[in-house]
């Protein structure tokens, strides 16, 4: 069933539409979720900058065994804020600048349901971002317990001031967390009820059902982590026992209050990334999707176990061992529904005409790394071989394998799938094939080295180690760099193509989305009129869509 939210379009808007958007909304309160999807995702991409920016940091320290470049106080901070950076302010909210401007296009709709609050929502980033940066200047640092902030460690402040990193950590992860709760309202309520005519469930792009079930999540998770620090920020400032152990309080309940979020959170992060999987490997093997409702169901399916799964993180937290074995198998359950996406992908492109135009090769790359990081996450899933490597490198590779080798694969395809969309423009594509290779190659040498050093018994968060340990560092470290420098021929790409690339028809790669049926950049209501949707998603068997006609993608 819909609802219809949308207006028709009259007069003054008519006008709006046919004038586009000029370069000063997009450093202004605006309203419109193409612009507000813009202002996330080139925000978060300085984001993305400056936390890369400390990885190199991190992984120039840990060039040699000395600790030799920075002090162990900030290294922790580099550490602490690396994290931090990358999932609170790079993907996260990436994801929902995607989203923003994709999910109303994609259902036909004219905009989200609260165009106000969306705005709102954004506009909370920027100033939570930057008084997070503005800890660097604090008289003792930025916050130096991890981006997961356990107490007491957390509660250990050097010097008694009451502004402090860990204080203003607090603050701007409360911030942020209150944004994204807002946004999720607003997804969920966009999603269910602003679908265009004849837009079923089971007619919406797996993306679409990727965002609905990743918000979900958001809102069922997300309050107990934003209540946790909330309680922390009290321990810290104001004298509250609630986590301290010397005051009878109990840090263990924050480490369930901390994962209760932040384990789903990586499912927040992922579900986009496969829901972009699943719009561009179709589009450029010119197959349908395989299995669409299985693939459908199997979202929801993954958002629904990861809620219990939490305690896989906490096997060394004195767990009882009923509780250890209860959440092993839990955690083990995921690699069900991610194992019907991984076979729908595969079976999507299995014996198709490829065309490996640069946003197919991220995605196939992207997706062939998350099969190598769903294993390894199978394996930590298992409590005997997770108490055996807890702590280690081999969890700092896995993770990041996921986080980096698929998400941020997945992120890359979506900019370059829909750049045409969003732009007009081409980009050009031995640049972006050139930025695939460049990113492919490094971010495996540099996440798989890490597998091994874990095994050998590597711990991570230290900033000096053993000797024996130098090699695989090395090589780590060393192609860490060339990943940090794989994003110059991006940037110069991506500014270069949309100030001057050639226009780009409609649909350049012959897609059957709702979105690629307006016009390449969309006006300003999206649509002329509110489209009836009548066949299938993915619907590549129909001859109109059977053929990609990669020599003319642009006008």
């Amino acid at each position: 069933m819909t609802h219809d939210f949308s207006q028709e379009i009259t007069g003054d808007r008519e006008s709006q539409n046919q004038q586009g958007n000029t370069w000063r909304e997009y450093f202004s309160f605006n309203t419109d979720h193409k612009v507000i999807g813009i202002q996330y995702m080139v925000m978060t991409f300085i984001f993305f900058l400056i936390g890369g920016l400390l990885a190199m940091l991190i992984r120039a320290e840990l060039l040699t065994p000395e600790s030799n470049l920075v002090d162990r106080p900030l290294y922790n901070g580099l550490f602490t804020m690396h994290g931090t950076i990358m999932i609170f302010l790079w993907i996260i909210p990436f994801n929902a600048g995607l989203s923003n401007y994709l999910v109303p296009l994609m259902i036909g709709a004219r905009d989200m349901a609260f165009p106000l609050l969306n705005a709102i929502s954004f506009w909370i980033l920027p100033p939570a971002g930057l008084l997070l940066l503005s800890s660097f200047f604090l008289p003792n640092g930025t916050a130096q317990a991890g981006w997961w902030s356990y107490p007491p460690i957390s509660l250990q402040i050097p010097g008694d001031q009451f502004i402090n990193g860990e204080f203003i950590w607090i603050v701007s992860l409360v911030l942020i967390g209150i944004s994204s709760i807002m946004g999720a309202v607003n997804f969920v309520t966009t999603i269910f009820w602003m679908r265009a005519p004849g837009m079923t469930f089971f007619r919406m792009p797996v993306f679409v059902w990727s965002v609905f079930s990743a918000q979900l999540l958001q809102l069922i998770n997300l309050p107990a982590l934003t209540a946790a620090l909330i309680l922390l920020l009290l321990d810290l400032s104001v004298g509250t026992q609630f986590f301290k152990p010397d005051g009878n309080g109990d840090p263990i309940i924050y480490q369930h209050l901390f994962w209760f979020y932040s384990h789903p959170a990586v499912y927040i992060m992922a579900l986009p990334a496969f829901g972009i999987f699943a719009e561009v490997l179709p589009a450029f093997s010119r197959n349908p999707l395989f299995g669409y409702r299985s693939v459908a169901i199997a979202t929801l399916g993954i958002a629904l176990i990861s809620i219990f799964v939490w305690v896989h993180h906490m096997f060394t937290s004195a767990t009882p061992g009923w509780m250890r074995m209860t959440f092993m198998a839990t955690s083990m359950l995921v690699a069900i529904p991610t194992g019907i996406k991984a076979f729908a992908w595969t079976a999507t492109i299995w014996r198709s005409k490829l065309h490996l135009e640069t946003p197919m090769l991220f995605a196939m790359g992207g997706a062939a790394m998350f099969i190598f990081g769903g294993v390894t996450g199978v394996m930590l899933a298992a409590t005997p071989f997770d108490i055996h490597v807890n702590n280690t490198y081999f969890v700092v590779g896995h993770f990041h394998y996921i986080v980096f080798n698929t998400i941020t694969m997945a992120i890359f395809a979506a900019i370059y799938y829909w750049f045409p969309k969003i732009t007009g423009r081409m980009y050009a594509e031995g640049w972006g094939k050139l930025h695939f290779w460049l990113t492919f190659i490094p971010a495996n040498i540099t996440f798989f080295s890490m597998h091994p050093l874990g095994l050998q018994g590597m711990l991570r968060r230290v900033s000096s180690y053993d000797p024996q340990y130098q090699g695989w560092n090395v090589i780590a470290s060393l192609a860490s760099f060339l990943l940090g420098a794989s994003t110059l021929p991006f940037i110069a790409n991506i500014v270069g193509s949309w100030l001057y690339g050639p226009r780009a028809v409609d649909d350049p790669w012959h897609a059957t989305g709702l979105e690629w049926t307006t016009s390449s950049p969309p006006p300003r209501d999206n649509f002329e009129e509110i489209p009836t949707v009548t066949r299938p998603p993915y619907d590549y068997g129909n001859p109109k869509y059977s053929v990609i006609v990669n020599s003319d993608n642009s006008e």
